[in-house]
């Protein structure tokens, strides 16, 4: 694999290439939040990073890193199948956008180039806080368009292709992983 085959435990912000000041992280954040509590099934997640070469590798990473990501501030109750990733290369200028199979038939390549439109210019200004929250306005504005389309007509979005298998329990191992534990009562006696 390109990439890798383990797990990657990291968190829904992470600014691996650090373009973002701490101010500009706790607006992504909120920003983040204010999505999840409109979409309580999906979340929305960015990763920072560098030296893709080509924006096939960006799209290839980002796809690899929403199927081996264990995002540690995610609820299991939100699998990867509902996320959406943006990975940002600062240093190439380029963005990709991917979402997992859940988003289907809700998402297409159409409005993940809408959303990355929204935020080109502020990102070529090194405004990279800024892009990304124009970016999940259109995306917010994409899905409850495409809610109120399904509510319409529900046969129109239904999967084509049979349900999701259920990945709690995986996501809850993995996730699990990384977390600090509570001492047993044997450790607390020593």
């Amino acid at each position: 694999m390109r990439f890798g085959v383990g797990d990657v435990h990291l968190r829904k912000l992470t600014d691996s290439a650090g373009v973002m000041r701490r101010a500009d992280r706790q607006r992504v954040e909120a920003a983040m939040e204010r999505f999840e509590r409109r979409f309580p099934q999906l979340f929305f997640a960015l990763h920072t990073g560098g030296k893709f070469h080509e924006t096939a590798h960006l799209r290839q990473f980002g796809f690899w890193l929403l199927n081996r990501g264990a995002f540690e501030d995610v609820s299991v109750e939100r699998p990867n199948e509902a996320g959406i990733l943006l990975v940002l290369d600062a240093e190439a200028k380029a963005a990709g956008m991917t979402f997992g199979y859940l988003l289907d038939g809700f998402l297409d390549d159409e409005d993940t180039f809408e959303c990355l439109s929204r935020a080109h210019a502020y990102w070529l200004e090194e405004r990279y806080a800024d892009g990304v929250l124009r970016l999940m306005a259109q995306l917010e504005r994409t899905l409850m368009r495409r809610s109120r389309q399904a509510r319409r007509d529900p046969e129109r979005f239904e999967r084509i292709v049979g349900p999701p298998p259920q990945m709690g329990d995986l996501v809850r191992r993995i996730r699990a992983g990384h977390r600090k534990s509570e001492p047993t009562a044997q450790e607390v006696r020593k």
